[in-house]
């Protein structure tokens, strides 16, 4: 799957992880949830 550049971008940011749960892509991030995001 192409990872679209919105989760790209937030992948940067400080205490964010991306994960893949049931085929989506998941941006998480405990520090600050505002950065958070998904595809899929």
């Amino acid at each position: 799957m192409k990872v679209r550049a919105s989760l790209r971008s937030l992948k940067d940011k400080p205490g964010s992880k991306v994960v893949r749960r049931r085929g989506k892509t998941f941006v998480i991030n405990k520090q600050n949830p505002h950065w958070k995001g998904r595809q899929g």
